[in-house]
């Protein structure tokens, strides 16, 4: 979906840029009635069946963008309800993080049904097939949908195979099965499994799913004077043009009012370090295995699912909250936002353990939108400091299969004569079947890496270019840097500091 531009990415940086403009130019928030007719104009609809209904989903999407909860649909309640009580500089997500705007949903059905490749065939296996004689022939083959139990055999021997499974998009992506149906099949997120990856969201082309931001919070943070620092994800890559690079970036950040901009990767080097040091203690002597932890979304997911081998998975802090606390150890009046590709990671930080070290976190997407408000056309931005001074592992995380590297390179660096085995998985669904492999002894003494979106950071729900793409500028990225090893990183140093 991030590959392909549609006017359900445009909608949201929409939304996200009438938002950061509403809390730059500050005054009566009670306006924020008039931003749907703004980002919708005129009289007709442009993509559903009435105009009214486009207004009101975008009237959901501005208050989810400002960390409002979405409205009742039996009760009136003003656009604005609870807007001024929001407008400072501190607020944490209220759960749930990820939200589906119901009549936004397009209820989406699940089936198998019969195409016009079927070609009414003489020995019908679909027909013999069937456990509850729900298909019969008439000009093709035709289920009866409310009878059939959606086992599959019948498209199992299609002969043809014209017999299709249509899934509902954002269920078909969500790892954790945590998309269910309400009484009018609408989707509805089971939260209880949701794991806030994010996937359901840009795999919705009806638009209907969204998550929490906190760019009205930070903009007002910034306004209100406190000196706030920007620890910016590796994957930043290429999701502001082709030729933004780390120095514009950096230049862009300060004109929109950030105290201070730090590389995300510096911490990855940090966590690398740890994570090298306790495999080299644990495994095989105190557990079977380690799994890396720096995917929110993979470890919780983990430890929901397979909870008898949770102990296996990393205790080291991640990259986020290890950059966080040297951005706080130099300054430490200072806040913290979290610049990246991820949603999950808004959740980790509204954990109590995490939320002394990161104040807010926004998308690469988000960001975009604070951008456009103020103005600031990046390809324009001159700059020449850099963002940091990690080494090629931290810089590599965000590729799929570049935590493991860099903590295999640290391992090796520690412990030269150990040979190191290691496995990685991509996507919820993957990272469960390679979990339930560890569980029955076929990864012993092994490393494993896990990561929930498919491709890695690199394709996290707040990025907005191709992943592909981004992950080619990272690789090239990782080429400038001096030192390989994070062992090398002049910051290892502080690292019994930060994890105190």
């Amino acid at each position: 979906m991030r590959i392909v531009e549609s006017v359900v990415g445009d909608i949201r940086r929409k939304v996200f840029t009438e938002v950061a403009r509403l809390a730059y130019e500050g005054g009566d928030y009670n306006r924020i009635d008039e931003l749907p007719y703004r980002i919708i104009p005129g009289e007709e609809a442009k993509y559903r069946e009435s105009i009214f209904l486009e207004r009101a989903i975008v009237g959901e999407r501005l208050r989810m963008a400002i960390g409002l909860p979405l409205r009742p649909i039996s009760a009136h309640a003003p656009l604005s309800m609870g807007i001024q009580e929001s407008a400072i500089a501190e607020k944490y997500f209220d759960p749930p993080l990820v939200n589906i705007i119901k009549f936004a949903c397009n209820a989406c059905p699940d089936r198998y049904f019969v195409t016009d490749g079927c070609q009414s065939c003489l020995a019908h296996p679909c027909i013999e097939a069937c456990p509850k004689d729900c298909i019969e022939i008439k000009e093709h083959a035709v289920i009866d949908q409310e009878r059939c139990i959606q086992c599959g055999r019948c498209k199992q021997v299609c002969p043809y195979q014209a017999i299709l499974k249509q899934e509902r998009p954002c269920a078909r992506a969500c790892g954790v099965d945590a998309i269910v149906s309400d009484e009018q099949n609408r989707a509805v997120i089971n939260q209880d499994k949701c794991v806030a990856c994010g996937m359901c969201i840009v795999n919705c082309p009806f638009g209907a799913i969204t998550d929490k931001a906190q760019i009205f919070q930070l903009i007002h943070a910034m306004k209100t004077g406190h000196r706030v620092i920007a620890i910016v994800a590796p994957s930043f890559l290429g999701q502001f043009g082709p030729n933004i690079t780390p120095e514009r970036l950096t230049a862009a950040l300060g004109e929109l009012g950030f105290y201070k901009v730090m590389e995300v990767a510096v911490g990855a080097d940090l966590c690398t370090i740890e994570e090298a040091k306790d495999f080299v203690r644990f495994v095989p002597s105190e557990q079977p295995f380690m799994a890396t932890s720096c995917c929110p979304s993979w470890s919780a997911m983990a430890k929901k699912e397979f909870p008898d081998i949770a102990h296996c998975l990393s205790m080291a802090l991640t990259p986020m909250v290890l950059t966080a606390r040297l951005a706080k150890k130099d300054c430490p009046d200072s806040k913290v936002v979290f610049i990246g590709p991820c949603a999950a990671k808004k959740l980790e930080a509204s954990r109590k353990a995490v939320r002394s070290n990161v104040d807010f976190v926004i998308t690469y997407e988000e960001l975009l939108g604070m951008f456009e408000a103020k103005g600031i056309d990046l390809s324009r931005v001159e700059g020449n400091d850099p963002l940091g001074e990690p080494t090629a592992a931290g810089r590599g995380f965000p590729i799929s299969g570049g935590v493991a590297r860099a903590v295999a390179d640290a391992i090796g660096r520690i412990d030269p004569q150990r040979e190191v085995q290691v496995v990685t998985a991509e996507g919820l669904r993957e990272c469960k079947q390679m979990l339930a492999k560890a569980q029955k002894g076929l990864y012993d003494g092994y490393l494993l890496e896990g990561m929930a979106c498919p491709g890695g950071c690199v394709a996290g729900t707040g990025t907005v270019r191709d992943s592909r793409k981004t992950a080619r500028l990272v690789t090239q990225y990782q080429q400038e840097c001096t030192d390989k090893n994070a062992m090398d990183s002049r910051y290892e140093v502080t690292l019994g500091l930060l994890n105190d």
